[in-house]
């Protein structure tokens, strides 16, 4: 299977566990990312708060690259993914956009790496490629916002209780755990400009996967995977509770299933601790 493919600019940085984990599970599955030639940041969470016109045409540049090669393209990132959805409208609306051709035919798909995986790849061939299953974890899966709503620009067909990436877990043997926080916003890049706002909702999402009975957290967000895996320790300071809980990558656990061996350098770059879990179930 072939598609095109749009890292964004975390997956070679601050995500690069996310990045490598995708490229190699994408290699297990037989699945050739084509990388899209001369992509450009999509403008994430910056440019739609300084121009709209800059935040819909930084995204529907790499749409007009998408649209030459023709084949559907597939994102990691969840702010790409919305920023990339949110341009597909205004161009499939015959928007306007200076330095963006009016030639835009938009016969491709653009699919987040979780719907993809679920969706395209499909539970036969992730089961054929099985070496270890899950099921000594008892885990949440976090989608986050921007996978999700508004629908009319995701096109998300469950928008407040997606299951692409709960299906994705339990083909793997894991014990997903139903809870109602799975969409819940984590503060995104209010992390940065109020802490004190982004810290109240990161708790409360780590608060409630305790609850529901969940020992880690999955999910397809570089954002939101930083906020609740780099904030544990801090939040354990301020509030003098105790959190620990690995949060990982859907690919980084699909990577251990499929027993790729560069899953242990991933898993070391966390900030919190996530080998300690996985040799306690047997996973590494």
């Amino acid at each position: 299977m072939k598609v095109s493919y749009y890292p964004g600019c975390s997956l070679s940085g601050t995500a690069r566990e996310y990045g490598e984990s995708v490229e190699a599970v994408c290699r297990r599955l037989e699945v050739e990312l084509h990388e899209l030639t001369n992509w450009s940041c999509c403008g994430s969470s910056s440019a739609h708060v300084t121009n709209d016109m800059l935040a819909v045409a930084l995204a529907a540049r790499n749409l007009e690259i998408a649209d030459r090669v023709g084949m559907d393209l597939v994102v990691p990132c969840a702010a790409c993914y919305h920023r990339l959805k949110v341009a597909e409208k205004e161009l499939l609306a015959g928007k306007q956009i200076e330095g963006i051709s009016d030639i835009y035919k938009g016969d491709f798909r653009i699919k987040h790496i979780v719907d993809f995986l679920w969706e395209d790849v499909g539970e036969g061939a992730l089961k054929e490629k099985v070496k270890k299953q899950l099921g000594g974890l008892n885990l949440v899966c976090y989608y986050g916002c921007l996978t999700a709503r508004p629908p009319k620009v995701t096109d998300a067909k469950r928008p407040e209780d997606p299951q692409a990436m709960d299906y994705l877990m339990k083909s793997l043997g894991a014990n997903v755990k139903s809870w109602s926080y799975k969409t819940a916003c984590c503060g995104g890049n209010l992390i940065l400009t109020r802490p004190d706002i982004a810290i109240r909702l990161i708790q409360k999402i780590l608060d409630m996967a305790l609850e529901a009975g969940a020992d880690c957290v999955v999910t397809g967000c570089p954002m939101c995977y930083s906020n609740l895996d780099r904030m544990q320790k801090q939040i354990s300071k301020e509030t003098g509770e105790k959190y620990n809980i690995p949060i990982f990558y859907l690919t980084e656990l699909l990577g251990v299933s499929l027993g790729e061996p560069s899953a242990k350098r991933w898993l070391r770059r966390h900030f919190t601790d996530a080998t300690l879990l996985l040799r306690r179930v047997g996973l590494t």
